[in-house]
């Protein structure tokens, strides 16, 4: 592992075009930071977070307006191995990371009905009430590009509905905050490439239910050859992930026309939505 003066610096420079210049974007575009905001940038022992970390370290040195940013992270049952994991990754990266404890693996552990769906929903209301104790306003998640655009495609083919992963969300359960997404514009093969670039190992998945997946290996390409016994083995998102990889196979630009066109619905040609809950058919004005 190289040291943190390097991988600071691979940040600034190797990295600078495609990690830290789309995320300033991202915070510019959907206004995402504002002067006296209190920011709490989550981390869950990943690759995304841990890297979206240092960037917003890095954003506090050239801090153009005032705000603060503190980093914080949910232990909601880890295993001692992947606990020590993180704490020993955030200490060689120099980041002073705050770590709460939860017993949501016990909760959701016995939960045979969409416990992934469940603990999710548990884990982000927990990080909101930290972060909303501690005086934050924002929690900061490490959700990137191919995350949208995996989600907008989760939607439509599992979903029956046409939606994608929002850039910031206003909390519906916490007056106040808010939830941004700054690699909304960043790859992940860019975070990868920068991840063994600077021989970092992370925690690919923690979680109770797949333990055997939880050792710290540097995730693989999926392989094109697979069977589709193999690929239905996998999760709806894994699966996603495959579908569009070979799509840029036949169209390089798929990708970005996935992700292009949740900014240009024509809702004239769309036969009904819901605007704030409420169902709008394209028959209510069809003969006005």
């Amino acid at each position: 592992m190289k040291t943190i003066e390097e991988i600071e610096l691979s940040l600034r420079k190797k990295f600078h075009k495609k990690i830290f210049s789309k995320f300033a974007k991202a915070l510019n575009t959907y206004e995402m930071l504002k002067e006296g905001d209190k920011v709490a940038v989550c981390i869950s022992g990943g690759k995304d977070s841990f890297l979206l970390a240092k960037c917003f370290q890095e954003l506090k040195r050239h801090n153009k307006f005032p705000f603060e940013v503190i980093f914080l992270t949910m232990d909601p049952g880890y295993n001692e191995a992947n606990r020590k994991k993180i704490e020993e990754n955030a200490e060689n990266l120099g980041i002073p990371l705050q770590i709460f404890d939860s017993e949501i693996y016990d909760t959701v552990f016995n939960i045979e009905q969409s416990p992934c769906y469940l603990c999710a929903r548990m884990r982000r209301g927990h990080l909101y009430a930290k972060a909303k104790e501690l005086g934050c306003n924002k929690i900061a998640l490490g959700h990137h590009y191919d995350d949208v655009i995996e989600t907008t495609m989760m939607g439509l083919l599992y979903g029956s509905q046409i939606q994608t992963m929002m850039p910031k969300l206003h909390s519906a359960n916490f007056d106040g905050m808010e939830l941004i997404r700054p690699f909304y514009l960043v790859r992940e093969e860019d975070i990868m490439h920068w991840r063994d670039y600077n021989e970092l190992t992370f925690l690919n998945c923690a979680c109770r239910f797949t333990e055997a997946c939880s050792s710290v290996k540097r995730q693989s390409d999926f392989d094109l050859n697979s069977t589709m016994g193999e690929i239905a083995d996998t999760s709806k998102r894994a699966e996603v992930k495959k579908l569009i990889k070979a799509m840029k196979v036949i169209n390089p630009y798929v990708d970005g026309n996935i992700f292009r066109s949740m900014e240009n619905v024509n809702i004239d040609t769309v036969v009904a939505y819901k605007k704030d809950g409420v169902y709008h058919s394209f028959l209510d004005d069809y003969d006005r």
